[in-house]
């Protein structure tokens, strides 16, 4: 009788063990995206990389040392356990807030192109806004587990929009604002509060939009892509063009055309176009199959998370992957407006590329931990 107590006791042991396991389709998802997207980088950059730097592989072998770096804190974090990242959320919290407070001060960030979205550490550039997507979302996790109200959860996320508004980056807005709003409607709070939150957001945005001419002119190029094909039309128009060339097979990989300087952010925003260029409708489907799986095992590590913490936390994470592709690849088939939001795992950029990795290690060790 003991005997058969002690056998069926450890046959449960091993069970609790094995289930204790990352989800492997989500790592598996995650390498393959990466490798893929270090490959675009390398394909896509060669022309700009060339002309600029006199060797074709100047950012790919950048992207390259990030990539590495982001799968080595990938692996770190899965081995970390999710409830450390409640315990100090708000530290977490605070020096993202500080990032964004840094980037705007002119001694400190550093300007390109009119905005204020990078600090310079000497030979590095590392852009905050990156890391707050993440933080924001693992405080406004802690906020859910504490049970605590409405105002806990908006007043965190207007104050990093308007931090972020300042560099002025609408596209990272709309990321940041997305994510944060997925988080809030699934925390459960009044839908009264939820209707009046998106209702202020959605009037903030447009007030944004009109006046700033740049944002506005980017929303009339929406509306009327026909119009000046070589002034403000000329990126849509030429995002166009690279994916009606590519067909429905592609090209041919490392075949494209619009790269060669005439599609402009060929290796950040733009990346997408020219890897449907290369790899035509078909192709891209793959692209997009691979995004969607990876989107779904976020949602079932979600939907299985042991507790609230967790269960927000990965909400937070999926959705601001989830409506950063939706932006970016949106944008490139005319869906919405170009906002410059990078394609996670694709574009070009150290910062982004990884603070995603770490999100999916932290997604590996939620998994780990699961129901079922």
């Amino acid at each position: 009788m003991d005997s058969g107590w002690l056998q069926f006791d450890v046959k449960k042991i091993r069970l609790t063990k094995q289930s204790k396991v990352w989800d492997k389709t989500l790592l598996i998802l995650t390498l393959i995206l990466t490798v893929l997207g270090l490959i675009a980088v390398a394909d896509a950059s060669a022309p700009q990389a060339l002309s600029t730097f006199n060797d074709k592989f100047y950012f790919v072998k950048q992207q390259i040392i990030w990539g590495g770096l982001g799968l080595v804190l990938l692996f770190i974090v899965s081995k970390i356990h999710y409830l450390l990242w409640e315990k100090i959320a708000l530290p977490v919290f605070l020096l993202s807030i500080l990032g964004l407070l840094l980037v705007i001060i002119p001694s400190v960030g550093s300007q390109i192109l009119g905005a204020r979205r990078w600090i310079n550490v000497g030979p590095i550039s590392i852009q905050p806004s990156e890391f707050v997507k993440l933080a924001l979302a693992i405080y406004l996790a802690k906020v859910f587990s504490k049970g605590k109200g409405a105002l806990s959860y908006f007043l965190p996320m207007g104050l990093v929009l308007v931090l972020i508004m300042f560099q002025p980056d609408l596209g990272t807005a709309l990321v940041v604002g997305g994510t944060a709003m997925t988080q809030i409607f699934v925390s459960g709070i009044s839908i009264f509060y939820f209707l009046g939150a998106l209702l202020i957001g959605i009037l903030a945005s447009f007030v944004l939009i009109i006046t700033s001419t740049y944002r506005r002119d980017r929303l009339m190029t929406f509306l009327e892509q026909t119009h000046d094909p070589l002034g403000k039309s000329y990126h849509i128009r030429q995002v166009l063009l690279a994916l009606g060339s590519g067909g429905l097979f592609g090209v041919g990989l490392g075949a494209s055309r619009q790269k060669y300087l005439f599609l402009p952010e060929a290796a950040t925003d733009s990346i997408f176009a020219v890897v449907a260029e290369e790899v035509g409708f078909i192709g891209a489907l793959i692209i997009l199959f691979l995004f969607v799986a990876f989107i779904i095992r976020g949602l079932k590590i979600a939907n299985n998370a042991p507790d609230k913490f967790s269960q927000l936390l990965a909400t937070g994470i999926v959705a601001w992957i989830g409506v950063q592709i939706f932006l970016n690849i949106g944008s490139m088939v005319a869906l919405t407006p170009l906002t410059g939001v990078p394609l996670p795992f694709f574009s070009y950029g150290g910062s982004a590329l990884t603070m995603v990795l770490v999100a999916a290690g932290i997604l590996l060790n939620i998994s780990k931990h699961g129901k079922s």
